[in-house]
């Protein structure tokens, strides 16, 4: 039940504890996602579950949620489920941290629901104040942050620019408020859960990210903690795979909130909550959007150049790989960087789009042309030309696509942009 105060404005939820007490249900069910963790999980299993019983005020169920290992993972989450009655395990067919949390999750009976990953990265002692208040009803939603002065982290310096460039694109391409999408410290009321989760279509590191902003975007609570934290030097993820895998998420949700396939409006109405208004299309939406749809292309642009090279030469190969990827940019940058939505004066983007095209091209092009006029370059070097003078044809695009080809001055009054909306 949910309770809406017409005087303040905010939604009250019941209390968790009175709610898990009334149903004989643990209060809070902690999720540990696990592939092949035969090496930690009955360590960090038992100090999890000691330091719960220890500090936790609360009736707590640990859940080991085990994504189709083929070590001796299931063999060990078995035995201490088995040793410990508020211990169990939950046995996956597929991988994916996402798919294990979204399965879990619906099928759990406690009112609030937690994550933590398995090498129990974050300070224990920060857990409590990220339940509390969830317990409560005060929020939807709480999560670790690694990223806020309160904050203490110890891991390189390669993974907190990683980190912090993420989050920076979050903040521009979807305009989202949270400092902290991916450390793996999180809770969530059941409630909430079950009216989010079916909305969620990630299911592997992406998850995180999903959740928060259509949690956002719906106009629910999210509640953050500042966590002590240290890197796992043994961590197996993969970092340019899951990047790639993030920034494909990013273009989905902008695509699915511009066509408003994504109902978020029913969620907040269901929560009493009033779902988030479009942001402006600001310049750092703009500019991240626009990094974030050159990023793609230029690995696309890599691909065809390195793919053709051997059965052209280098200018052919150049020109070829430029002209395909330029036409998916200028309608993804159309779409995603610039907001313009509709189909007037597409043609005209694309034809402008192709004389910044033809620009990027004088300039890669006139670069390959000076190094084979001096020398017979080795590929490397070569490919170092091209990348170098993508980078400054990419600085020159984004000038002209904002100045010149989106500008709003220069859309016809028939095409929307979501900036003016």
């Amino acid at each position: 039940m949910t309770l809406i105060d017409t005087e303040s404005g905010f939604t009250a939820r019941p209390d968790a504890a009175h709610e898990a007490r009334r149903r004989s249900v643990p209060v809070v069910d902690v999720v540990v996602p696990v592939f092949n963790e035969q090496a930690t999980l009955d360590r960090s299993v038992r100090r999890l579950r000691a330091f719960l019983a220890d500090q936790l005020p609360y009736s707590f169920r640990v859940t080991i949620a085990d994504n189709a290992s083929s070590d001796a993972t299931p063999v060990i989450a078995v035995e201490l489920a088995a040793e410990f009655d508020d211990v169990r395990v939950c046995q996956l067919e597929q991988k994916g941290r996402g798919r294990a949390l979204h399965d879990v999750w619906l099928d759990s009976d406690s009112p609030v629901l937690a994550y933590m990953d398995v090498d129990l990265s974050t300070d224990l002692h920060a857990l409590l104040p990220l339940v509390a208040p969830l317990v409560s009803g005060h929020s939807d939603i709480a999560i670790g942050t690694r990223l806020s002065r309160g904050s203490r982290v110890v891991r390189g310096p390669k993974r907190e620019f990683i980190s912090r460039c993420y989050n920076l694109i979050l903040r521009g391409a979807l305009a989202a408020r949270f400092s902290d999408a991916q450390c793996g410290f999180k809770a969530i009321r059941a409630d909430a859960a079950r009216a989010l989760l079916p909305l969620v279509k990630d299911t592997g590191w992406f998850f995180d990210t999903e959740l928060l902003v259509l949690a956002e975007r719906s106009g629910l609570r999210i509640h953050e903690v500042p966590v002590d934290w240290i890197d796992d030097p043994d961590s197996r993820v993969d970092i340019v795979a899951t990047a790639a895998a993030d920034l494909k998420g990013v273009a989905r949700l902008l695509r699915g909130f511009a066509t408003g396939t994504i109902p978020i409006s029913a969620v907040a109405e269901q929560f009493g909550a009033q779902a988030a208004p479009v942001p402006p299309t600001s310049f750092l939406r703009q500019a991240v959007g626009f990094i974030a749809v050159g990023t793609l292309s230029t690995l696309a642009y890599l691909a065809l150049f390195l793919a053709l090279r051997g059965g052209m030469g280098p200018q052919a190969a150049n020109f070829t790989a430029l002209l395909v990827t330029a036409i998916g940019n200028t309608a993804a940058n159309r779409r995603f960087s610039f907001g313009v939505r509709g189909r007037a004066g597409a043609a005209r983007h694309q034809f402008q789009g192709l004389i910044v095209f033809a620009i990027g091209l004088l300039l890669t092009s006139g670069s390959l042309a000076v190094l084979h006029a001096v020398c017979v370059p080795p590929r490397a070097v070569e490919l170092g030309v091209v990348v170098a003078a993508n980078l400054l044809a990419t600085l020159v695009r984004f000038v002209l696509l904002r100045r010149w080809v989106f500008h709003p001055r220069h859309l016809s009054p028939s095409t929307e942009s979501e900036g003016n909306r």
